[in-house]
């Protein structure tokens, strides 16, 4: 099963990164995030991978050209114009596409310009600036028997704000910092989706995925909800990218599942 990333959009909220590269080539820890991502899917045995990019999407490609080398032990003999791979342990099993999808596109219309490649058969896609420790093997099977078009990951986000918590006399009792959930589930990426998805998406490279197509699944009862209650989080700002780098640094980032 091919896993599709969303990677093309402009990333306007985390500016101060994306002025010279796209949002998933924003690094966690000397690594993209797209890179986190795919070890991630790689960890369940998930290794072909079709990255849609758009913005800036030279850069995803110059870094898997330039993966193999940088990544292996290597003797560069100058005088002979050749090179020797002494050791490439540690290179991945990937297979990767990087599918030219326009600057300009939605979601749905880089959704739609993958078909041709996905071919009739099911797929999976996130978004390139996510990370989550979600069991993707349960994930897969829950759209298996659920018999419908589409499974989304249901999340439910730290909320923005500490709260507080008061007794019957209104007395304060507990302060909880950004607690989960307050905001309810929302769609935290991580689908699985049938090839009959492609019908719904009908509005050309215009089309946002999350309105009328995931809508008109919904009303036909076409979408099936896998909730995760790990750990999820949205690279959205400068601030979310540091957050996510000193989980990274110390140990403590929940999404390794490699």
């Amino acid at each position: 099963m091919k896993v599709l990333i969303l990677a093309g959009g402009y990333g306007t909220r985390i500016s101060e990164e994306t002025g010279i590269r796209p949002k998933p080539m924003v690094e966690i820890g000397e690594k993209p995030i797209i890179w986190h991502i795919m070890k991630h899917y790689s960890s369940y045995g998930f290794n072909e991978f079709v990255i849609l990019c758009g913005y800036k999407g030279h850069c995803i490609k110059e870094y898997f050209a330039n993966y193999f080398v940088r990544e292996s032990s290597v003797t560069f003999d100058l005088a002979n114009n050749s090179m020797e791979t002494i050791s490439s342990d540690g290179v991945e099993k990937w297979k990767v596409t990087c599918l030219d999808t326009g600057d300009g596109t939605l979601t749905g219309g880089r959704i739609k310009r993958a078909q041709d490649f996905v071919g009739n058969e099911p797929f999976m896609l996130t978004y390139g600036d996510g990370v989550s420790n979600v069991d993707i093997k349960a994930l897969v099977e829950s759209h298996k028997s659920s018999n419908r078009l589409c499974t989304m990951t249901a999340v439910q986000p730290a909320g923005r704000f500490g709260a507080l918590e008061f007794d019957s006399s209104e007395q304060l009792t507990a302060f909880k910092e950004k607690p989960k959930g307050e905001g309810g589930w929302i769609n935290g990426g991580f689908f699985v989706c049938q090839p009959e998805v492609f019908n719904y998406i009908t509005e050309g490279d215009k089309t946002i995925f999350e309105r009328s197509p995931l809508e008109n699944l919904a009303s036909s009862n076409e979408v099936n909800c896998y909730r995760h209650s790990g750990f999820w989080k949205c690279m959205d700002t400068l601030a979310d990218k540091n957050a996510l780098t000193e989980m990274w640094s110390s140990g403590e980032a929940k999404w390794k599942t490699w």
